[in-house]
């Protein structure tokens, strides 16, 4: 009795300890789960000292947990970038107030910086609760969304739903609210404190600034962008206890405030470091602005058109037009070269049955079965990531090389087999095989499964802004897209089964149907030769070498379980453990990142990759050179591409390698960049996202000053030069 009452005991200790270490209440306020990405994990805290009543503090903060080299922004991003901001959704009687901004620290780029939190920050917001609330809990939703930067800048946001109990104190994270409103900048009288506005410089002479600071180097962050030059040297000095800086001038604010909140900092603070906040006059007035001819202005020109762009909806399509579009894109999908092997086993399959009227109806009905519901498979699993925090595109499933080494595997598996290597049937155990023969209809609706894998990544030719629409809208619209693209893809055969004209019309069966299965085997091993070589630009040469090792280890195999008898006896087991070997030891060289040598030639990561023109070169694209470019009044052409898009492919040697189009370019100074999605990069797929896309080809012309111009994702000479002749 004494162990169980023990056991017991154990028991509610450990489910205690548990629920604190997960972060689960056992009581108080039940809030979403924290958002995790590759750059951040993200949650919201709740702290109600009072519970839920009007007067009583209630406060809820936005925790960004930075990845190493990651940081967000402060309400004044400096050079660049976006301040947090929150979307609410509350009852009626409470009031969100502004955020309590820690102090913040300065980022610098160069001849940029930018001002923001790395580490951990808690970003607290108050809630008002009016009189007249009487609700048993507080029920909200608020929409979190930030910018995150390292080199690049990934735009990311987080969606909570939060539920406090109005009767319960919730104090789980009180220490961490200490913390934020410890770190918030400490408020100071403006006393003798003054500012005087020069031509080209501000003069701050300060006051009452805390005696610690004396003789150490503090950093100046005015809470109204644009004033002030955030990268640009300065001067700065003490006179015993009074501070005197001169801090160049933005000649092309867009502000002249005639009183000014600012921030004072320690230049090295300590983690959770306060700075002090005045807000000071100007007096005198401020000079005017300087016509827009500098880099400055065109990178504040960039910049502007960067932030109207990112809050602008895109471009959209009614769902109707989408619906229709995904039905039409679906139907030419037929016709490309990386689906066309699959459906021609189908092709195959209905030739054999075709006075089986009722036989080859049902296995349309099957084929098309598997179709749509992995296309509704694939595009819940895209929403549904993508509300998890992830950033994908379509065809996202060729960005993994796991998933691109498993599907050469099974095409050498299929080209094999269709040239007579080997038969499915005597591999099998009896009942799977008869399994087959009495239901046919599921080898037709795995047909369709297949067809969808290999598929997708070449439904952004005529698919890319009914696509894009997709992943914005609510997940019921977004699914009834996906299913109108896999109704088209499977509507050819369907209507071919189910019209006695059309089956009529395909070829008897005969002796010519093992020479074309054999046939076959051709385009299936091409498709192996293809994925080989998407597998290179993603892992380099070893991982190609790796993989091609494995298939042959997978063909002999194969071959030793084909010939039966004694060969297959004793051959078959060797072969077997010969491939888990070959899995063991070049299983891990098919993750392997492609070394520098490798990835010089690779598609959209060419830096100085010439062309046709002398003198004129496609370069690497990165959000920093793009904006780079713009910032100098340059115009930019970007190649939004992957190994594995054939259409990016076909365009890439057409008619981006026309001559008449890059002679263009270079009499008009224009810098190609070519941007590589082979590998997952949060950065393009920020980049795609703000241009209303997500799957690519995506051609784009940026002039300063002017909206993007986003071209046809199959591209003609003659768009190209007349896209061009518009500059």
């Amino acid at each position: 009795m004494f162990t169980l009452l023990r056991m017991f005991k154990i028991f509610w200790v450990f489910l205690l300890g548990a629920c604190l270490g997960l972060g689960v209440p056992l009581a108080g306020a039940q809030v979403s789960a924290p958002v995790l990405t590759p750059e951040s994990r993200t949650s919201l805290l709740v702290h109600a000292p009072q519970g839920v009543a009007p007067g009583q503090p209630l406060w809820l903060g936005l925790q960004i947990e930075h990845a190493p080299g990651w940081h967000s922004y402060w309400k004044n991003p400096g050079d660049s970038g976006l301040p947090t901001e929150f979307e609410w959704q509350l009852p009626g009687h409470v009031v969100p107030g502004a955020i309590a901004w820690p102090t913040p620290r300065k980022f610098p780029l160069g001849e940029l910086a930018n001002y923001g939190y790395k580490d951990t920050v808690l970003l607290p917001i108050p809630l008002e609760v009016r009189p007249g609330f009487a609700a048993a809990a507080l029920e909200l939703e608020v929409l979190a969304t930030w910018l995150i930067c390292r080199e690049e800048c990934i735009p990311q946001e987080a969606r909570f739903q939060v539920r406090i109990p109005a009767q319960m104190a919730t104090v789980a994270h009180a220490a961490a609210f200490e913390a934020a409103w410890g770190a918030r900048p400490v408020a100071l009288p403006a006393g003798a404190s003054q500012l005087v506005v020069g031509e080209q410089a501000l003069q701050a002479t300060l006051h009452g600034l805390p005696a610690a600071w004396q003789g150490r180097a503090l950093e100046f962050f005015p809470e109204i962008g644009a004033l002030i030059q955030p990268g640009a040297a300065w001067q700065q000095r003490w006179e015993g206890g009074v501070w005197h800086a001169s801090i160049p001038l933005n000649p092309f604010r867009s502000a002249s405030p005639e009183q000014l909140p600012l921030v004072l900092a320690l230049a090295d603070p300590p983690p959770g470091a306060a700075g002090v906040r005045m807000e000071l006059p100007v007096p005198g007035g401020w000079p005017a602005v300087a016509a827009p001819t500098g880099v400055s202005d065109a990178l504040a020109a960039a910049l502007a058109a960067e932030a109207a762009r990112a809050a602008a909806p895109a471009p959209g399509l009614t769902l109707w037009a989408a619906l229709l579009g995904a039905l039409i894109g679906g139907m030419i999908l037929n016709l490309m070269p990386c689906v066309f092997p699959v459906l021609a086993l189908k092709v195959l399959s209905f030739s054999q049955h075709a006075q089986d009227r009722r036989r080859l109806r049902l296995g349309g009905l099957a084929y098309t079965a598997g179709v749509v519901l992995s296309f509704l498979a694939l595009g819940a699993l895209l929403l549904g990531l993508r509300a998890a925090g992830e950033q994908l595109g379509w065809g996202f499933q060729l960005q993994n090389p796991a998933v691109v080494a498993a599907l050469a595997a099974l095409f050498t598996l299929i080209g094999l087999n269709l040239a007579g290597l080997f038969q499915f049937g005597p591999m099998l155990p009896s009942a799977l095989a008869s399994l087959r023969v009495r239901n046919p209809n599921a080898d037709s609706f795995l047909t369709g499964v297949l067809a969808t894998a290999v598929a997708s990544p070449c439904t952004a030719p005529f698919m890319g802004a009914a696509l894009g629409l997709a992943v914005t809208l609510a997940p019921a619209q977004a699914l009834a897209v996906f299913a109108a693209l896999g109704l088209g893809m499977a509507l050819p055969y369907l209507a071919a089964t189910w019209v006695p004209a059309l089956v009529r019309a395909l070829p008897r069966p005969g002796a010519w149907m093992e020479t074309l299965r054999q046939w076959l085997a051709f385009p299936m091993l091409a498709t192996v030769v293809w994925l080989l070589w998407v597998l290179g630009h993603q892992g380099g040469i070893d991982a190609a070498a790796g993989l091609l090792m494995l298939l042959l280890l997978l063909a002999w195999l194969l071959w030793a379980v084909g010939r039966g008898g004694l060969m297959r006896r004793w051959m078959a087991p060797l072969a077997l453990l010969a491939l888990l070997g070959g899995l063991w030891l070049l299983g891990p060289m098919l993750h392997a990142q492609p070394s520098t040598s490798n990835t010089s030639s690779s598609a959209g990561a060419e830096r100085g990759t010439p062309t046709a023109v002398a003198g004129l070169y496609w370069e690497a694209w990165s959000p920093q050179r793009e904006a780079e470019l713009l910032a100098q009044g340059r115009t930019v052409f970007i190649d939004y591409t992957a190994a594995w898009c054939v259409s990016c492919l076909y365009n890439k040697h057409n008619a981006l390698a026309d001559e008449r189009f890059l002679q263009d370019v270079a009499a008009r100074k224009v810098v190609l960049l070519r941007a590589d999605w082979t590998l997952r990069d949060p950065a393009v797929t920020a980049s795609l996202a703000r241009l209303g896309r997500n799957s690519i080809p995506v051609y784009v012309l940026h002039a300063p000053g002017r909206a993007p111009l986003l071209l046809s994702e199959i591209l003609t000479v003659e768009e190209l030069r007349a896209a061009l002749a518009q500059l």
